[in-house]
């Protein structure tokens, strides 16, 4: 009997680790990519957040509109000093937007006008398994 739940045990647990190991590796791959992207906005190539985005996302809003908005966004809150990782979370579903694979990530970020703020960054894994951006909000 000890056998056999020790070794339902480890075929559990072996599950788990596998199931989620994909998630790590998501979130890792997606954090990377929203860095690299929140290091465009943070030097204001929005044009170039704009080009490096999820489909859904360059769907939803043309390149100059964007723009405008990423700066009308950043502008009021000065030049980033610190940016924190609070959490980042594998999901498949979100609200409003198509089925895919998601990491909604969050930053605590200070700013030189805003010394509290929180990013929120959505990479999504693209068909071609790039992880690109599909939103961004700042509060």
């Amino acid at each position: 009997m000890r056998k056999i739940v020790a070794s339902i045990f480890f075929v559990f647990s072996a599950a788990c680790a596998s199931a989620a190991q994909p998630d790590s590796d998501a979130i890792d791959k997606a954090n990377k990519s929203a860095q690299s992207w929140l290091a465009l906005v943070d030097t204001k190539q929005y044009a170039a957040t704009w080009e490096q985005a999820a489909p859904p996302f360059k769907a939803a809003i043309t390149k100059s509109d964007w723009e405008n908005a990423v700066a009308a966004a950043r502008s009021p809150v000065g030049e980033l000093e610190q940016r924190v990782l609070i959490s980042a979370s594998y999901t498949e579903e979100l609200p409003s937007a198509p089925r895919g694979q998601y990491v909604v990530i969050q930053y605590k970020s200070k700013f030189s006008k805003k010394h509290t703020a929180v990013e929120t960054i959505t990479p999504m894994k693209g068909p071609d398994g790039t992880w690109r951006v599909s939103g961004y909000f700042i509060k």
